[in-house]
């Protein structure tokens, strides 16, 4: 049976449906209040497969890499951070913001086919590229035939 790496969240999908209705009748209730740190946000991630392992690329746009930490734990893969919203000494007024500011989590469970010794991540201009090895069982092979 093969499994595939899925999200490990299960209050998003409320979080997710209660968001959409708020704002549908009130779009300004999107963010909280006037704080723009206090809005929540979770970086985009795309999860691919081949047959050394899977990758997990998260697009994380102005953070800092000491602001973002990788951990594994009992099968899942947790990526967490913040995006530090920088204060305008200027008193600039803000009429419109769109980007979100605040901490973030993503956690993801691993397939049985992973091997927890072998993850590697590196970022590199607003990206993280986290890769998680497949164990030796599970690579493929190929066997020789020997024709008699």
């Amino acid at each position: 049976m093969k499994h595939t790496l899925t999200q490990w969240n299960p209050m998003r999908e409320l979080e997710h449906f209660q968001n959409r209705i708020l704002n549908a009748f009130a779009p300004a209730l999107g963010s909280r209040g006037d704080n723009p740190s206090a809005s929540e946000w979770a970086p985009l991630v795309d999860i691919t497969e081949d047959d050394d392992g899977y990758h997990i690329g998260a697009e994380l746009p102005q953070v800092d890499k000491k602001d973002v930490k990788v951990t594994l734990e009992s099968g899942v893969l947790t990526i967490t951070g913040e995006r530090r919203f920088e204060k305008d000494e200027n008193k600039r007024k803000y009429h419109r913001m769109e980007r979100a500011y605040g901490y973030f989590s993503r956690s993801f469970s691993l397939p049985t086919d992973a091997d927890p010794s072998k993850v590697e991540a590196e970022f590199k201009d607003g990206m993280l590229n986290v890769r998680v090895g497949k164990s030796e069982e599970a690579r493929p092979r190929q066997i020789e035939v020997k024709v008699s």
